[in-house]
């Protein structure tokens, strides 16, 4: 790459390290912490996967934690381009760190989290595509949050007063951007997979990935 020339596009997927009863807790009791480390992990990889074979973009890895597990390095194997850790005292000053740096990089900058098994390369090509046309592109969650925000330019103050977890963080976003005078995108919503009544859903999506019974 020329100095001063920037890539087209980077995904970056925010994760945190796999640690029993530190991820997943909204799963308890119906499932217990061990179980619950297992379901952040095959969606982790479920995520990483989609993005890699998208065949879109580079992808990074932003890890809230340690990087020293199995499952990261299983992440490099599908594709993944680096690890990084992210930094900030909330998960606002996180994902404005990871786009800033990304956006010194490349042109465009879409980061999704790690609990959204029904991203596919539609949606991501949908989410580029809007960053043509504005600034900010957003794909709200179903329970209030969003699955996806991408960027071809980002300011601090998006991300500063929201009350991150909750369920009118993607509100609170877009009275913020409004407020700002921003121009911004929204995708359709997506379901995360955050607490038991999410879980027939990802049942149901890893069972229609399953290859069908051979027919000779």
């Amino acid at each position: 790459m020329l100095p001063g020339s920037k890539k087209d596009l980077l995904f970056i997927q925010f994760a945190k390290e796999p640690r029993p009863g530190e991820v997943k807790t909204r799963m308890q009791p119906t499932l217990n912490a061990a179980q619950a480390c297992a379901l952040h992990c095959e969606l982790l990889l479920w995520t990483c996967r989609h993005l890699c074979e998208a065949g879109l973009a580079d992808v990074e890895l932003w890890i809230a934690g340690a990087d020293d597990y199995p499952v990261f390095e299983q992440c490099k194997s599908l594709g993944v381009t680096e690890l990084r850790s992210q930094r900030g005292a909330d998960l606002g000053e996180r994902m404005y760190h990871a786009l800033e740096d990304g956006l010194a990089r490349y042109r465009k900058v879409i980061l999704v989290g790690s609990d959204c098994p029904a991203l596919n390369r539609d949606y991501l090509s949908d989410a580029e595509a809007a960053l043509d046309n504005c600034p900010v592109v957003l794909g709200p969650a179903e329970d209030g949050g969003y699955v996806l925000i991408g960027a071809s330019h980002i300011r601090g103050a998006l991300f500063e007063g929201i009350r991150w977890g909750g369920a009118t963080v993607f509100a609170e976003t877009v009275e913020r951007m409004t407020a700002l005078g921003m121009s911004w995108s929204q995708l359709q919503s997506l379901a995360d997979i955050d607490r038991p009544g999410d879980l027939p859903h990802w049942f149901e999506l890893k069972s229609a990935a399953l290859p069908g019974p051979h027919k000779g």
